[in-house]
């Protein structure tokens, strides 16, 4: 029978998490080149960041939970994320930095971003798949709606939806780069804590994706606003918050600090 309650969902995300856990593990055991290994990677680790995403966002629709809960679970959701993606990031901004570090290759960048894409796609066909067993009354209302979302873009121009996933992936990126002051034990929760508050902070307003293929699985397909107006506020917003952040702490504030550092010779006679 199905029930009006948070359960069903929770063991929803639970099921995520150990079925993509599983699958790393076994793609470390029978893959032994490390490119391969990379890319596979990515595909199972953006399919859960998407798949759990979903089922958190059906659950904010419907308000079938209350916002410190749904911050709560945003919070722990984003702890499970970060302890089990290993490699992957998740995200076609951070692959698009790791061409700037000369950690990837354009070639192996490209592949990266399109195997996040194909499997933010496959998270949302899965979900409505799993949607439509109508496990729990949630489930069973939205299959009824026939499976349709409304944009979570709420401002009131395109561009300014642009500038808050702007300022969010400027935010989260800036915390990643100076994470490595932190202790390893503390950074973990120190990002699940700045993803949280960015939530709070840009959630109303847009949603708080900052992740071009996290996006392009729960935004793009709801109704409400244009492909390309998606594309300027989930695409291009985060990338350039994203390069911003890097361009700031690895260029200007490093220059900056060595003028100022610079201490004038006097003259002596």
């Amino acid at each position: 029978m199905a029930t009006n309650s948070i359960e069903p969902s929770i063991a929803c995300l639970a099921v995520i998490v150990l079925f993509c856990e599983v699958a790393r593990r076994v793609v470390l055991k029978i893959t032994s080149k490390r490119y391969y290994e990379g890319l596979l990677m990515e595909i199972i680790s953006t399919f859960q960041l998407c798949a759990c995403t979903h089922e958190l966002k059906l659950l904010g629709d419907y308000g079938i939970v209350d916002q410190q809960t749904g911050l709560t679970l945003t919070y722990v959701m984003t702890v499970v994320h970060l302890l089990t993606f290993r490699t992957a990031t998740s995200n076609p901004s951070a692959s698009l930095e790791q061409i700037y570090r000369r950690k990837l290759t354009i070639k192996s960048a490209i592949l990266r971003i399109a195997c996040q894409f194909l499997s933010a796609a496959v998270a949302k066909l899965v979900m409505h798949f799993t949607w439509s067993f109508a496990f729990s009354e949630l489930h069973l209302r939205h299959s009824l709606t026939g499976l349709e979302c409304v944009s979570g873009l709420h401002t009131s121009s395109v561009y300014n939806g642009a500038a808050v996933e702007f300022c969010c992936a400027f935010a989260v990126q800036s915390a990643v780069i100076k994470i490595q002051q932190l202790m390893p034990k503390y950074r973990v929760c120190f990002i699940a804590a700045v993803v949280t508050f960015v939530v709070f902070a840009g959630g109303p307003l847009t949603g708080a994706v900052f992740n071009p293929a996290l996006a392009f699985s729960i935004q793009f397909p709801c109704r409400g606003n244009t492909f390309l107006e998606n594309a300027i506020v989930y695409g291009l917003g985060p990338m350039l918050g994203m390069i911003s952040s890097v361009l700031l702490f690895d260029k200007a504030f490093p220059t900056l600090v060595k003028r100022v550092g610079r201490k004038p010779v006097l003259k002596t006679e």
